[in-house]
C-alpha cells in the first residue's frame, strides 16, 4: 500500500473572480438545471443570486430540491471533464463515480493514482458542501489499498466523520465495481467566513492558495 499527503482543493478560493455558468443539464445529475455565479472551477467562491439578480445571502438555500453541492459541481470543469458523475450529494455525505479510461492509465497498466485522489477529493468536496457555507480543503492524504484498472468503474462514497467550528473531517471509501475497496481518503475541511472577499488576498496572507486550500487560522 503506497499512503499519499498532499493539500488538495475542496473548491476554490474567493479570490479568484467570479465567472457565469449557463443554465442546462449537467453531466449525469438527473437532468439538474443550474445558473450561478462561482468563484472558479471548484464553485465555492460565488453566491447564487438572489431575487432581481442581487447575490442571495442565504447560501445554505437550496433550489429545486438541490443542495449547494449541485452548484458547485455544476460549475467543477475538471471533475466533470473527467466524466465524473454526481451520485448524490446531502447532509454531509456524498456519493460519486467515474469510469477509468485509457488516459488515466500508468505505465504500470493501472489506473494513476493522481485519477484516484481526484475522484475522492471530488466527492469530499461535495459532502462537505452539501451544507451550503462555501467550504474548501485544509488537507487531505489517501492510502492506495488495490489497482484499478482501464474500464473498472470507481465509486466514492464521502462520510462526515465530525464538524467542529468552521473545520471538519470527512471519510472516503473508493471501491471498484466488484466491490473491492481501491483507496481510503480523509479530508479536512475548512468553511469561509460568509464575509470573505473575492479581492486578492494581503501579502503574505496564509488564507488559501491556487487549489482552494485553507491556510491559518
Amino acid at each position: 500500500m503506497v499512503r499519499r499527503r498532499v493539500l488538495v482543493g475542496c473548491g476554490v478560493a474567493p479570490w479568484l473572480g467570479p465567472r457565469r455558468v449557463p443554465a442546462g443539464p449537467v453531466g449525469n445529475t438527473s437532468g439538474v438545471s443550474v445558473a450561478v455565479e462561482v468563484g472558479g472551477p471548484g464553485g465555492t467562491g460565488g453566491r447564487r443570486a438572489g431575487p432581481g439578480g442581487s447575490p442571495s445571502s442565504g447560501a445554505a438555500a437550496e433550489v429545486g430540491g438541490r443542495n449547494a453541492a449541485y452548484d458547485m459541481f455544476a460549475a467543477d470543469v475538471a471533475s466533470r471533464g473527467l466524466g465524473i458523475e454526481l451520485v448524490d450529494a446531502a447532509d454531509g455525505a456524498a456519493v460519486a463515480r467515474m469510469r477509468v479510461t485509457g488516459a488515466m492509465v500508468n505505465g504500470h497498466a493501472i489506473a494513476h493514482g493522481g485519477f484516484v485522489f481526484l475522484l475522492a477529493d471530488t466527492a469530499f468536496a461535495l459532502a462537505c458542501n452539501s451544507h451550503g457555507p462555501a467550504t474548501v480543503a485544509a488537507g487531505g492524504d489517501i492510502t492506495f489499498v488495490r489497482p484499478a484498472r482501464e474500464g473498472d468503474l470507481l465509486t466514492a462514497r464521502a462520510t462526515e466523520r465530525t464538524r467542529y467550528g468552521r473545520s471538519g473531517i470527512y471519510d472516503v471509501t473508493v471501491t471498484r465495481d466488484d466491490g473491492e475497496v481501491v483507496a481510503e481518503f480523509r479530508g479536512r475541511s475548512r468553511t469561509l467566513p460568509p464575509t470573505a472577499g473575492r479581492g486578492a488576498p494581503p501579502a503574505g496572507s496564509a488564507t488559501g492558495g491556487p487549489h482552494g486550500e485553507a491556510g491559518g487560522g
